[in-house]
Order: structure tokens, then sequence, then C-alpha cells
């Protein structure tokens, strides 16, 4: 399976969508995050309009240092904040997290002090995924 290059993806077998966003939740907490909100887009998407969709949750992430760092170099930056966590069905039984890559996705800001906040959040978001 092929997985965007702007976020960083690991495949989860043999584990039940409640127990592996439990998981990405503790191994979020380990590396200074926690989670603002929770969208399941699969139950949405089944209430709102009666489509059938894999299990699709959408988590946002969030540690208010790095927030806080991000709002002062950057006032608009809150349109792409909190950090996404996807959480997915992506063949049957298989499971897949994927968190946005901060620093692919801030290229749209166009402010060089973003950088290196971009790569310290990166790199705490892929530690996230080898702690699930």
């Amino acid at each position: 399976m092929n997985f965007p290059d702007y976020g960083f993806t690991r495949s989860f077998e043999n584990v039940e969508l409640e127990q592996l966003i439990e998981r990405v939740t503790e191994a979020l907490k380990t590396v200074g995050f926690g989670v603002l909100n929770r969208i399941d887009m699969h139950t949405n998407l089944e209430k709102s309009g009666g489509t059938k969709v894999p299990p699709y949750v959408i988590l946002g992430a969030c540690s208010a240092n790095f927030a806080l760092q991000a709002i002062t170099a950057e006032p608009w930056i809150g349109l792409l904040l909190p950090c996404n966590v996807l959480v997915r069905e992506v063949a049957d039984g298989k499971l897949a997290v994927s968190l946005a890559n901060p620093a692919k996705l801030f290229t749209a800001v166009n402010n060089p002090s973003m950088e290196p906040l971009a790569k310290e959040v990166g790199q705490r978001l892929q530690a996230v995924l080898e702690r699930i």
C-alpha cells in the first residue's frame, strides 16, 4: 500500500480500532501531546448521508508549548492546527495510523522561522509511531 509523503504512517494488524486509538493517545502523551478532539468520520458520514465507509477517525493532537511557539511565530498558523492524526482501516482487518508531517504542511506558510519548530514537532510525531 502506498502511503502519502505528507504524513508519517504505520500499519497494524490484529488490533481493534478503539484499542489502537487508545494506544495512539497514550503514545502522544509520552511526547508531550494531548488529544483535543475526535472526529469519527465513518459515523458522521453514515448519519448525514447514509454512506457507509470503513472506520476513519481523525484525532486533533496538540502540545500547548509547541502551539504557543507556532502562534507567536506565525499568527495565522491556526489554519493548520491542531496536528491531525488519522486512524483508519486500509484493508480488511488492517488499520493504519498516519500523523501529518509538519515540515511538509508548513511549507505553505513560507516562514523560515517555523522550520526548526516543524522539524522538532515532526520528530516527536514520528516517535509516536515507534511507541504504539
